[in-house]
């Protein structure tokens, strides 16, 4: 059965920084990413990284100012996000996908979402 947990949201100030962290178990996912959903707003895609090493963000969203790792077991993903300001207000999603998922798209498994609520 594959779980994906994800931890590390809360409240921060305009301007900070967080860590989103999730660990992933139940198989082996060649990508890994984060998706937000804002209030009101639909889920966007925000940022993958595969096995292989490969990086793809959703440029709008992340402007730079997100960052995504994986750990050398390869099945904990990590999101630092700095700079943070008030618009990145959103419920973050982990996503898993055994095989390639570019542009956010192909994404099979999910977390149950973490709140990161970024005060002005």
């Amino acid at each position: 059965q594959v779980q994906l947990v994800e931890s590390g949201g809360g409240l921060v100030q305009a301007g900070g920084s967080l860590r989103l962290s999730c660990a992933a178990s139940g198989g082996t996912f060649y990508t890994m990413g984060w998706f937000r959903q804002a209030p009101g707003k639909e889920r966007e895609f925000v940022i993958a990284l595969t096995l292989s090493g490969s990086t793809t963000s959703n440029l709008d969203a992340a402007k730079g100012r997100f960052t995504i790792s994986r750990a050398n077991a390869m099945n904990t993903v990590y999101l630092q996000m700095t700079s943070l300001k008030p618009e990145d207000t959103a419920v973050y999603y982990c996503a898993a996908a055994k095989g390639p998922a570019v542009d956010g798209s192909g994404f099979s498994y999910w977390g149950q979402g973490t709140q990161v609520t970024v005060s002005s």
